[in-house]
């Protein structure tokens, strides 16, 4: 059990957070710790019984898939209690769908929060359990999927097809246009009441005082007629202007249209290649597979060597390989088998995202693998001797030990880092995502089971 520190001025209500994975601990702890909850953490069910034997959170996130007892059995034993059964208890787990929700809350939970938990999420929980007095604008920091998901965005390369950019670009145009023939009009009309006014004052004769009347002159020669083509002229251009502004935009506009799809011509080319690089990575991958399984095939019978995949994150002698275990206990024993059973693990080595402080996690899939921030298992390698073999897992080895008379022996070494599938390298490495490169580590990270018979 790990309490969280007080932070100074914060509130003073309490959270537990039980869940198995360390990393998930950490990651929902800064959450509940940057609203100034206190925290506590156990990573089991029973420990978490224990614990609420002496101490009352306010709320508990609870996991689902955990080693023993399970999410929905410990819910069943904290609302059987009359002392635990009015805590609040959210489900903090990677199982998800409407079902799923319908289970958790039928038997007590009041919600389910993803394992991918989002700041939001968790705010609206606090709020809605009243752990909160009000709601504030300043939020603490973001969480450490902000990372995964701008390296995410960055690798994304649309496709986009012509329809869709013609339609953008006379969306983008139509209300410029719309706007420059308004304006265009309006210019015109100007000049041409301009033009109106100056004729009227040129035809307009001037006002003189009245004179006496003048003595009689012989008549003189009518002034030429004055000509208006000029002003014809200059009505055409200014008609014709906005006919050459609208010529000038559609002919750019066509311009970018071509140009779009020319980069779009270059992104499906550039994608397929990248496709097609992949597609050959993956096959040399399924090559190498097939290879490994023919030499297990060609290994002597009474080797009996079976091997069962750790997933990140879990403890490698427990789940689904302490059952495989049992289950070749009890072939072997049936058979009359006398001799040993070693039980070998070994380490993958995953891409992840994240750090030190909060934690890391798996990488999208769609991620490049040279922007993973580490290709490790920093969850192994932190783990002692006895952190590898679950507390069900120890009680097995040391009852066939502890009997005398049975033939069968087991034992337990960690060979660390001995790959059956090779990494991508150099070149290589540059054209894998990294859910390709957790699909090899997926492999490599297993528990080998090896029945030895007595005096081979």
């Amino acid at each position: 059990m790990t309490p969280a520190t007080i932070i100074p001025g914060a509130m003073t209500k309490r959270a537990l957070i039980v869940d198995d994975s360390r990393s998930a601990r950490v990651i929902l702890s800064r959450m509940l710790e940057g609203y100034g909850l206190q925290v506590d953490s156990s990573e089991s069910a029973e420990h978490a019984l224990e614990y609420l034997r002496q101490t009352r959170p306010d709320v508990i996130f609870m996991d689902h898939l955990m080693p023993g007892m399970d999410g929905f059995q410990a819910i069943q034993a904290i609302k059987g209690n009359p002392d635990t059964a009015m805590i609040p208890v959210v489900m903090y787990t990677s199982q998800e769908g409407e079902l799923y929700v319908s289970q958790a809350r039928a038997l007590g939970a009041v919600g389910v929060l993803p394992k991918t938990v989002k700041q939001v999420d968790v705010s609206r929980v606090l709020y809605q359990l009243r752990l909160l007095p009000e709601r504030r604008d300043s939020r603490p920091a973001a969480p450490a999927y902000t990372g995964q998901e701008t390296a995410a965005a960055r690798t994304q390369a649309p496709v986009v097809a012509m329809g869709e950019i013609e339609a953008a670009v006379r969306s983008a145009s139509a209300p410029l246009l719309k706007e420059h023939n308004t304006e265009m009009r309006r210019f015109v009309l100007a000049s041409l009441e301009a033009f109106a006014r100056r004729i009227g004052t040129d035809l307009k004769p001037a006002a003189t005082p009245p004179a006496p009347a003048p003595e009689p002159i012989e008549a003189a020669p009518p002034p030429p007629p004055t000509s208006r083509w000029p002003l014809v002229a200059a009505i055409a251009a200014l008609a014709l202007l906005p006919t050459l502004v609208l010529a000038v935009i559609h002919t750019r506009t066509l311009d970018a249209m071509s140009e779009l799809a020319q980069s779009n011509t270059r992104l499906a080319a550039f994608a397929e290649e990248q496709q097609l690089q992949l597609a050959a990575l993956r096959q040399a991958v399924q090559g190498r597979e097939v290879q490994i399984a023919t030499a297990a095939a060609a290994r002597p019978a009474e080797a009996n060597v079976e091997y069962e995949p750790v997933p990140y994150g879990e403890a490698p002698l427990a789940g689904a390989r302490l059952e495989r275990m049992r289950e070749m206990i009890q072939q072997l024993k049936a058979g009359g088998f006398r001799g040993t059973l070693k039980v070998a693990t070994f380490v993958g080595e995953f891409c992840l995202v994240g750090n030190g402080i909060e934690g890391y996690s798996m990488a999208a899939d769609d991620l490049p693998a040279s922007r993973c921030d580490l290709r490790g298992n920093p969850f192994d390698d932190g783990l002692s001797t006895a952190q590898r073999q679950s507390l069900p897992f120890a009680n097995l080895v040391a009852s066939l030990r502890q009997d005398k008379n049975d033939s069968l022996r087991v034992e337990v070494e960690h060979e660390g880092r001995q790959p059956t599938v090779p990494y991508p390298r150099g070149d290589q490495l540059a054209k894998v995502t990294a859910g390709d490169w957790n699909k090899i580590a997926a492999q490599n990270n297993r528990v080998e089971f090896a029945a030895q018979p007595a005096g081979s």
